[in-house]
């Protein structure tokens, strides 16, 4: 089973950017397809988005789409989630894991996690 481990969160003003990681061990992390989820302190986790193992489609929460964006890069074993123009609800933990390909979708609430939870980055923007 692929290990994965998120970094890349921290303390940011609204309007800021960072870029999340996600980076793999144990296995190839090309052959699976991967989503991002968050989970704000109170509330359940969400999908936030996903990209195909196939042809690197890509899915996104609409309260995220035109912000965030979503790549691999396969040589690295790594999976990023670039957050641009962010808001104090993005305030979460963001984490990431291996979910079934047919349900990374248009839907972000379907995605389906396949794999084990990481710990974790945490992610908070101040206004």
């Amino acid at each position: 089973q692929v290990h994965l481990v998120e970094s890349g969160g921290g303390l940011v003003q609204a309007g800021d950017s960072l870029r999340l990681s996600c980076a793999a061990s144990g296995r190839s992390l090309a052959i699976y397809t991967i989503g991002w989820f968050r989970q704000a302190p109170g509330k359940g986790r969400e999908g936030v988005s996903c990209i195909s193992h196939s042809n690197s489609g890509t899915s996104y929460k609409d309260s995220v789409k035109g912000r965030f964006t979503i790549s691999r890069d396969n040589a690295k074993n790594t999976v990023y989630l670039q957050m641009n123009s962010l808001k104090p609800e993005d305030t979460a933990v963001y984490y990431c894991t291996p979910i079934a390909p047919l349900s990374c979708g248009d839907y972000s609430h379907l995605y389906y996690p396949i794999g084990a939870w990481g710990q974790g980055t945490q992610v908070t923007v101040s206004s």
